[in-house]
């Protein structure tokens, strides 16, 4: 009798498990299914870029964006709508930078911009011979002697041969943000950098930059040269090491102003104290239109919520939507959203963001603790009829990363990368840049992550 019972026991329970595994690929069967053909991300992706369009934190562009993205969750139905105000930097690029290099040949033109922060040129620019250095450790090799009254030129490049571009753009990318301040340090005059890009082209990528302490007598201009530019000026000066180069820039810091973050929610039905966030950053540089940062992000993050209610899906938690404000020269949106949630004592247990291109998907990444992170292994096989296959602990997304504390599971979305940086922060990061489809599927593969934290919760931290 004790057998019989014991194996109606497995019996029912193994068809439990069979039955829960069969809801969970239908339901992330019908988010894909109404991603792909009848999907909102695509349509608002065109609005954010084409109507709205730049949208640097402290822009009128910006203001427009905020005003936007309510509008657009307000009309979704949700349970809550707000903005969640904020004080952001304010910087302006003016009119357009000019540079060229003076060589044998008179005059070469060569295309450049402004880094965000950076103050200006002289009126009439600045003339000035150049050292080529190949990243900020190499200056003390050069010494105050060769670079005072130089241009310093950080002509470090992207490591090619790594397969995780944003590794490759982790290694260089500190000469791009603090290349001025350390160049001041030896009495050079200005600053030029190679773009953060793994392509040749003549798009020059702009990004944030910080003098850290510096006064404001001691700040250089600095600016980005496109990876062209900058093997034409490298060739060059092997050439002839005295080849000068102009430099004029118009940009200009303001005193901070106020923004907002945009957050929607649907409230939940069991544990309506307990909330998931799902977002990007809704600020870009002003090049482009930033289609893929963070456009594809916000509009992805946004449909999560859309394809939950289209699912006629009922979440456990409260599942908001963030559209934070300033991630790109400060953030400030993402410090603020996790102020707020500490002041008030709201128990956050997942955050996921999506601030790496609208690419085709291929996983997640993770912060989290073991027992978590193998919940989320039990979890492939789901995911694998999409061709999703990449989850690694290592990381979620700069905006969520103050959330972090024990309990929580951070998670980042993982599209292919390999042509993400031939257009970050340059005027090539335009709507016609994204896949339709790949942005899609990326809104339907966040989605299913949300689903299956929703079910079955976050494992709590053993005390």
């Amino acid at each position: 009798m004790k057998r019989f019972f014991l194996l109606a026991t497995l019996f029912v329970s193994g068809f439990s498990v069979s039955a829960q595994a069969t809801k969970d690929s239908t339901q992330l069967r019908d988010f894909y299914d109404l991603a792909l053909l009848s999907g909102n991300s695509y349509e608002w992706l065109d609005a954010l870029s084409n109507e709205v369009g730049p949208r640097l934190s402290g822009s009128k562009g910006a203001e427009k964006a905020v005003e936007w993205a309510k509008a657009e969750l307000d009309k979704l139905g949700l349970d809550k709508v707000w903005l969640q105000p904020v004080m952001v930097p304010k910087w302006e690029r003016g009119a357009p930078e000019k540079a060229h290099i003076e060589g044998f040949d008179g005059k070469i033109e060569v295309p450049v911009c402004a880094l965000g922060g950076s103050v200006a040129t002289p009126d009439i620019g600045i003339t000035a011979g150049v050292v080529e250095v190949q990243g900020l450790e190499d200056l003390a090799n050069y010494g105050e002697a060769k670079l005072k009254g130089k241009i310093v030129f950080y002509n470090r490049p992207m490591q090619a041969d790594l397969i995780q571009t944003f590794s490759a753009y982790g290694g260089c990318v500190d000469q791009r943000y603090s290349g001025a301040q350390e160049a001041a340090k030896y009495g050079a005059v200005g600053v030029i950098v190679r773009s953060m890009n793994l392509r040749m082209d003549d798009y020059p990528h702009t990004g944030a930059m910080s003098y850290g302490d510096l006064p404001n007598d001691k700040r250089l201009p600095a600016a980005a040269i496109s990876t062209n530019g900058a093997a034409l000026l490298s060739k060059m000066l092997k050439k002839n090491n005295n080849t000068q180069f102009y430099l004029k820039m118009n940009s200009k810091n303001f005193e901070d102003v106020p923004s907002f973050n945009v957050i929607g929610e649907l409230t939940g039905s069991e544990k309506p104290n307990e909330y998931m966030v799902i977002g990007g950053h809704l600020d870009s540089w002003d090049l482009g239109d930033g289609s893929h940062d963070d456009g594809a992000g916000v509009v992805q993050s946004m449909e999560v919520l859309r394809l939950m209610k289209a699912a006629n899906y009922t979440p456990k938690h409260s599942i908001r939507v963030v559209l934070f404000m300033n991630e790109e020269n400060g953030l400030r949106g993402g410090n603020e959203y996790a102020a707020v949630a500490n002041k008030k004592g709201e128990n956050h247990v997942f955050a996921l963001e999506s601030d790496s291109g609208g690419f085709t998907p291929r996983g997640f990444s993770f912060d989290a603790d073991a027992a978590n992170f193998a919940q989320v292994e039990s979890w492939i096989p789901l995911f694998k009829p999409y061709l999703i296959h990449y989850f690694e602990l290592g990381g979620s997304g700069a905006d969520i990363g103050p959330l972090k504390k024990d309990g929580i599971v951070l998670a980042g979305l993982r599209p292919d990368s390999q042509r993400y940086f031939d257009y970050h922060h340059a005027s090539n990061d335009t709507f016609d840049a994204v896949n339709k489809r790949e942005l899609e599927l990326g809104a339907a593969t966040m989605t299913s992550l949300v689903y299956l934290f929703d079910t079955y919760g976050v494992i709590p931290v053993k005390q």
